[in-house]
């Protein structure tokens, strides 16, 4: 086997079974591009980012996602629609025939490691099939220096070959592309799909098992920052809430934005070394940070140009509404070096009601806190085709269902003890509808948002009167700079206040049917959390 690049004195592919080919090592983002350009699988754009394709498939795919049950997991692991059990000895079959596939062929090996506290690290080792599918580890991980390569000993292994097709009926997939974890075996195996982020969201998966059931360490779906007095702030958050804009603070240094540990002695730490962000409309006024970070290094996927240019459309969707881009987290400016923080002193839980219901901010106790984290609710306007005004609701558990191995309680009841030991606020902020439903409201105002969310932070929401949602039970401030009172409590803001009643009743009752799924492993405190239905004549 031919190898070539930055290799660690100790590693030998062969010891992987390969025997033949040819091995790159860790080589630069520069050359994976030149690489990629050359083999005519990319193409750079006109700010010098890589553009890339990633096939059949432009995003996760949660059916063909598996986990090896085995003595380590049988117990642990909430068995589910996305946490699904795969066969160790498949497993071990698919495994060999996927390294036969990539045998003789050229493949791209790094070196990295995730969680920017060391006491928490863990080296992985990637095999790709692909020289951008390299680049987007190499981006999105943390990044070791050239001496700490030499001495490099992986904990973890992933393979990634997206041209591999397996075959259901044999290897004991359900179809032919795949994302397996082995947490005895310490294996990420993907193939059938180029789409990048199943690696990404691989090995958080594995975090989210590992942390909290082995090391006593909450593990986060969020994004956070720190403030000038170095106070943490936590936001979580589905897609489409603000989660990104929101922490995105030019007053605040950026620790992550999406995937983040939270220590028993109060230090938060991203698992990351980059940002993948999605690029759909994009434009620099609304995102700045992230427009100005699309720059040589930085790998775009699935976007498209405008007519005979290299200038990427951020409108177009036609491959995909799921454009993307990673890329280092240095490609921002305004961020925490390492990118750890400690003293969290402020939880967000950010939602867009799109019925109206929510008030803009709350403050919630260690039982609604817990109930609404299992919750992770949101919703999503169905279109913009004529006739069409009722939103989709989405409920998922701890703000990323799919991510989550252990039962979602197991994460809540951390959150809870967590909040109390850290004295952490915990508020609900609604970037939804105000003033009724959608399509009679209207958006909140993200002047406003932001405006509540500073007010959280700088402590000025510790001194004003609170009043209690009559359905959510939730607090609700009756005051806060800049923003008009009558918003503050959402039923003022509906001019047909039996309609807010009935809205509100019927969000609430989605939320409790939602919730028995997990009520039999709730305690009572988080049960105490749920809202109660108002009789209505």
């Amino acid at each position: 086997m031919e190898e070539s690049g930055v290799k660690p004195k100790q590693a030998s592919i062969s010891s992987l079974g390969f025997t033949k080919g040819k091995a790159h090592w860790n080589l630069s983002p520069e050359q994976l591009a030149n690489i990629s350009v050359e083999a005519g699988q990319a193409t750079i754009t006109s700010t010098g980012a890589l553009a890339i394709n990633t096939g059949e498939f432009t995003g996760r795919s949660p059916k063909d996602k598996f986990t090896v049950r085995d003595a380590l997991t049988k117990d642990a692991v909430w068995w589910n629609n996305f946490n699904i059990p795969f066969d160790a000895e498949k497993f071990e079959k698919l495994y060999h025939k996927v390294i036969a596939y990539l045998n003789g062929k050229e493949i791209y090996v790094r070196d990295m490691y995730a969680c920017a506290d060391d006491r928490y690290r863990m080296n992985l080792r990637v095999v790709t099939e692909y020289a951008w599918s390299n680049l987007f580890a190499y981006n999105m991980f943390l990044r070791p220096t050239e001496k700490e390569l030499l001495e490099f000993n992986p904990e973890w292994l992933i393979v990634n070959a997206p041209g591999f097709s397996a075959h259901p009926e044999e290897d004991g997939t359900r179809q032919h592309n795949f994302s397996i974890i082995d947490f005895t075996r310490k294996i990420i195996l993907t193939g059938g799909t180029g789409y990048t982020g199943e690696i990404k969201k691989g090995v958080f998966t594995a975090l989210n098992f590992i942390l909290p059931h082995q090391k006593n360490v909450f593990a986060m779906h969020c994004s956070a920052n720190i403030g000038q007095d170095n106070d943490t702030a936590i936001f979580f958050g589905l897609s489409g809430t603000g989660k990104t804009t929101l922490s995105a603070d030019p007053h605040r240094r950026l620790i992550g934005d999406d995937e983040h540990g939270w220590t028993e002695d109060h230090v938060i730490f991203n698992f990351e070394g980059g940002c993948y962000a999605k690029t759909i409309d994009l434009t620099e006024e609304k995102e700045p940070d992230i427009f100005k970070a699309i720059r040589k290094g930085a790998l775009l996927e699935n976007v498209c140009y405008k007519k005979n240019s290299n200038e990427v459309d951020f409108t177009d969707c036609s491959l995909t509404e799921n454009t993307r881009v990673s890329y280092p987290i240095n490609h921002i400016n305004n961020i925490a070096v390492p990118s750890l923080g400690r003293n969290p002193k402020n939880i967000f839980f950010l939602t867009c009601d799109a019925y109206g219901v929510l008030p803009p901010i709350s403050k919630l106790t260690p039982g609604q806190a817990a109930f609404h984290f299992i919750s992770g609710y949101t919703a999503k306007v169905a279109g913009t085709e004529a006739g069409v005004t009722e939103p989709t609701m989405t409920f998922s558990a701890c703000f990323g269902a799919p991510f989550m191995p252990l039962h979602p309680t197991r994460y809540a009841e951390m959150l809870s003890n967590k909040m109390r030991d850290a004295q952490v606020n915990v508020w609900m902020v609604n970037t939804g509808w105000s003033g009724g439903a959608y399509g009679t409201g209207k958006r909140m105002s993200l002047k406003y948002t932001r405006a509540l969310i500073h007010a959280a932070l700088n402590g000025e929401l510790s001194k004003v009167i609170y009043e209690n949602h009559e359905v959510f039970g939730i607090a609700m401030p009756t005051h806060c700079p800049e923003v008009p009172a009558e918003i503050l409590n959402p039923k003022n803001t509906w001019a047909d206040k039996e309609a807010y009643d009935q809205k509100a009743a019927f969000l609430a009752d989605a939320f409790n049917k939602n919730f028995m799924k997990y009520a039999s492993f709730a305690n009572e405190e988080i049960l105490a959390g749920a809202p109660h239905q108002k009789e209505h004549a």
